[in-house]
């Protein structure tokens, strides 16, 4: 041993001797020592009375003095107790009062933070004292500072007196960060995990950009109530748009957002979101109202609510309502409707209930319906109400037994429909029975429909109601054959899966009868095995066809992921189809189109994928889709796809997110993982949609972003086509500083939602542990 190591084992051996509870845990001669416990983890807080109570441990080269009164630490002092670590040159300590005073090269480390500087003088019972010039740095977020003083209030809260700020790491000994905010002084919470800055300026690149007389900000992931960062954008129908949310923390499940905003075209408008989270229930309520809006000369309003609730075992209810003040609202809020048609706006309620094979559902749907001259749609009708009832038993092999009832009132303007209104009676009836074996199913089915309809007004023939019985049987088989084989010097499993399906339904005339809820299924590869080619009540067609297909996969023989499928399929008509919907043509052909598909994913990196709708006559495809997308790793996507449906649209798609710094060899400054590729680095990120037949860009997204570290950079432009010959666009712009905040715009939403695939730079992270920080 060492004549050093020596005398430090002496020092701390006389610091046990000599402090007794200072050492350890204070307790008598007479009480016996506490038996230790178990702990399945170490605990991230300390409570206030496990904190009065921990023992503190004392180390260092010398120590001399008092057992009651001051002990002296020099060289290499050091003082330890629960969360707080104090080093230092030369430490005193006052077993009376709890004290520790500390000087020459103090270092500091509370629950992570750490803090250093020439002077301390710390209360250890309850936290409180003072730092003289200190330099710090702050664990949940990463943020450094320099003060030149900091008061400690107590064990969680502290004030930082004429500081420098900053998430950007010091990379040498003079520290020149890319942007730092300037306080007088910044009041810091870390049970709230908030710092709040006074009397401060905002610079980035040395320029001051923004005053921050009262400022908050984040130390860590909680929710906090205060000002958000505003929201500027440059929108080509609203104008210049500044937005400053505001967020309220009401409790641990609810919260609520206000956004006063700012249009230089329109006016003002204020916005709110609400949201809870219940045991029993979840939703949120979005709001907006424009007072007078200068362009449309009236007043604006948007309203939107989800509610999802449990109600007891097995009942629950849902809510979805969406309503708007005008027609044109869609066309000028282009982003402000959540509904995924933003033209046909639902009010649906429902209350559902289920035990083991029974389900039952009462459900009101109204539409809101957005009408432009130059666009007229179709309005759908409302049910008001709908009853349904099922009992289903389906194992996958075995008897099958399914009964569904459905009671439909439909309504709607009469000025918009020839149709009279009606109450809708459907029952419906199943049977099966499946024979499954490892190589192969067979499955007949028998199914009887009966549809009865009740008119508010006579049909064209007179008739105020009206009665239709249907029986259909399907038999559907299939066989599987595997053989393990290999491609391209790789294991694969090899699959050859015939598949044929037979459907008869017996003719019974419909055209008569109206139709409030039935369309055309997309005819594909799952679709064409089906045993009704509309969706809905009001037609079942008249069906004597055989459809027959065949699918061939090959998976890894490894991990058995689907490495390539392909398939196709086609109809062949016995007798031709009579029953059609209003509009259609009746089906003679005895043979349908050829149904091709195929994906292929060869490599995690690639994946293509193709379909096609051929027509052997006239040896022309129909429809076509194409799509493919190239993912070497992260942040790297680039995606393609090509759509045509003959004699009506043909459009190309491109998707990407890619660093430019790639194209000259950069690979930047590793961040960590979630931290983006590295600091320095270009990426390219957008969207286009070009319809072929128009000659014209649809929609459209084309950004920037840069990542320099401790911020980032974003140049968003995005076009949206909001009629035949109408489109709005806008430009975001987005500074974020990481740890910190963001200012400008917000495209990230924008990018998530359009981008396939798309990754944030900053992915959220685990919170850190003050463990990840303790020495």
């Amino acid at each position: 041993m060492t004549p050093l190591a020596a005398e430090r084992l002496r020092a701390a051996l006389l610091c046990l001797l000599a402090l007794g509870a200072s050492c350890a845990r204070a307790q008598s001669e007479s009480e016996p020592a506490p038996a230790l416990r178990p702990s399945e983890a170490l605990a991230e807080p300390i409570s206030a009375e496990a904190r009065r109570q921990a023992p503190t441990f004392l180390f260092g080269d010398g120590l001399h003095g008092q057992i009651d009164g001051e002990s002296v630490l020099e060289g290499d002092a050091m003082l330890r107790r629960v969360d707080t670590v104090i080093r230092a040159e030369r430490l005193r300590y006052d077993r009376a009062t709890n004290t520790v005073r500390a000087e020459g090269d103090v270092r500091l480390n509370r629950y992570g933070n750490v803090y250093r500087g020439p002077e301390l003088e710390l209360h250890l019972d309850d936290g409180s004292g003072f730092f003289t010039q200190p330099s710090f740095s702050f664990l949940k977020n990463g943020g450094y500072g320099e003060a030149a003083r900091a008061e400690f209030i107590d064990d969680h809260r502290s004030q930082v007196h004429d500081v420098r700020y900053s998430t950007c790491r010091r990379n040498g000994p003079e520290w020149l960060p890319d942007w730092v905010l300037r306080a007088a002084r910044i009041d810091i919470d870390n049970e709230a995990e908030e710092g709040r800055a006074h009397g401060g300026v905002l610079e980035f690149k040395g320029v001051p950009i923004l005053p921050v007389p009262g400022f908050a900000f984040p130390l860590g992931d909680q929710r906090r109530s205060g000002f958000l960062p505003p929201t500027l954008d440059l929108d080509s129908v609203g104008g210049f748009t500044y937005a400053q949310p505001y967020y309220l923390n009401l409790a641990p499940n609810y919260d609520a957002t206000l956004t006063p905003t700012l249009m230089s075209r329109r006016g003002v408008a204020v916005g709110g979101e609400f949201r809870y989270l219940a045991p029993v229930a979840s939703g949120q309520v979005l709001g907006n109202l424009m007072p007078s809006d200068r362009l449309r000369g009236r007043d604006r309003w948007g309203l939107s609510t989800q509610h999802q609730a449990t109600l007891a075992a097995g009942t629950g209810l849902s809510l979805n309502l969406n309503r708007v003040s005008d027609a044109d609202y869609w066309r000028d809020f282009t982003r402000g409707i959540p509904a995924l048609t933003p033209r046909l706006l639902p009010a649906d309620g429902r209350l559902s209930w289920s035990q083991g094979a029974w389900s039952a559902q009462w459900r009101s749907l109204k539409w809101q319906t957005l009408q432009t001259p130059d666009a007229p749609i179709i309005p759908p009708y409302d049910r008001l109400p709908q009853l349904t009832a099922r009992y289903g038993l389906s194992p996958s092999r075995g008897w099958q037994y399914t009964l569904d009832a459905d009671y439909s009132r439909f309504r709607a303007d009469a000025t918009r429909t020839l149709q009279p209104n009606a109450e809708r009676s459907v029952l419906s009836a199943q049977i099966g029975y499946t024979w499954l074996t490892p190589g192969s199913f067979l499955t007949p089915t028998l199914r009887t429909n009966h549809t009865h309809y009740a008119f508010d007004a006579p049909l064209v023939d007179g008739r105020t109601r009206a009665t239709r019985s249907l029986p259909t049987f399907s038999l559907d088989g299939g066989l599987i054959f595997e053989r393990d084989t290999a491609y391209f010097g790789r294991a694969v499993r090899q699959t050859l899966e015939p598949r044929a399906l037979y459907v008869y339904t017996p003719y019974r005339d419909q055209q008569a009868l109206p139709v409030y809820d039935t369309a055309a299924k997309d005819f594909n590869l799952d679709s064409i095995f089906s045993d009704n080619p509309y969706v809905g009540s009001d037609r079942i067609a008249d069906e004597n066809l055989l459809t027959l297909g065949l699918v061939s996969r090959l998976y890894d023989a490894d991990n058995g992921g689907e490495l390539v499928r392909l398939g196709l399929a086609q109809r062949l008509r016995f007798s031709s189809q009579k029953v059609t919907l209003p509009g259609e043509t009746p089906i003679d052909e005895r043979l349908s189109d050829i149904l091709v598909g195929g994906s292929l994913q060869w490599s995690p990196r690639w994946r293509a994928d193709a379909g096609l709708q051929f027509n052997p006559k006239t040896g022309r495809s129909l429809r076509t889709t194409l799509g493919a997308r190239y993912s070497p790793g992260n942040y790297r996507v680039l995606s393609a796809g090509y759509r045509l449906k003959n004699g009506i649209s043909e459009q190309l798609d491109m998707g990407w997110q890619w660093p430019l710094n790639d194209l000259w060899n950069d690979p930047g400054l590793d961040l960590g993982p979630g931290r983006g590729l590295g600091a320095g680095r270009w990426y390219s990120v957008g969207r286009l949609n070009f319809s072929v037949m128009e000659h014209k860009l649809v929609d459209a997204i084309l950004g920037f972003e840069y990542d320099a570290g401790c911020w980032i950079g974003r140049v968003v432009f995005d076009r949206l086509q909001s009629g035949a010959a109408s489109s709005s666009s806008r430009i975001m712009f987005q500074l974020e500083l990481v740890g910190f905040s963001r200012l400008g715009s917000n495209p990230l939403k924008t990018l998530r939602d359009n981008i396939p695939r798309y990754q944030y730079l900053r992915e959220p992270a685990p919170p850190p542990s003050r463990f990840s920080n303790y020495d």
